[in-house]
């Protein structure tokens, strides 16, 4: 399910920023990713991104990251360490897939990173998940 077409989207009332190669949804303590069919996600679109989220956020921000795998593309695994090393801002991750290749994915990426990255089968679990999260209680 999009994000844009979930009870969350009105609730929660995010700034949508729309890149060339993907929409996001900024709320208060996390973002949530839609990326756009066939996109192979790379360290120059992640530092884009970074560049956004720090205009709207500030510097030092600590956000949860939702990935709403609603079309197939491709993410280079390395840029969660690259993100935990140069930047610091994702407290934790959930990743919403709605079929096995994404779930595997999911999982293979899941090796790169120290931060916990939940798999997710709805945008329901991601978000209750991140929302519960310490770091934001």
């Amino acid at each position: 399910m999009k994000f844009e077409k979930s009870p969350y989207f009105k609730t929660l009332k995010p700034y949508k920023l729309e890149l060339n190669f993907g929409n996001y949804y900024f709320c208060e303590k996390f973002i949530v990713s839609e990326l756009f069919e066939g996109v192979h996600f790379d360290w120059d679109m992640v530092q884009e991104l970074i560049q956004e989220i720090h205009k709207f956020y500030g510097e030092g921000v600590k956000l949860g990251y939702i990935a709403n795998r609603i079309n197939a593309y491709s993410v280079d695994p390395q840029n969660w360490l690259k993100i935990e090393k140069k930047y610091n801002i994702l407290v934790a991750a959930a990743i919403v897939v709605y079929n096995n290749a994404s779930y595997i994915n999911a999982s293979l990426e899941k090796l790169f990173t120290q931060k916990s990255i939940k798999r997710c089968l709805s945008l329901k679990e991601a978000i209750e998940w991140i929302e519960s999260l310490e770091e934001f209680n």
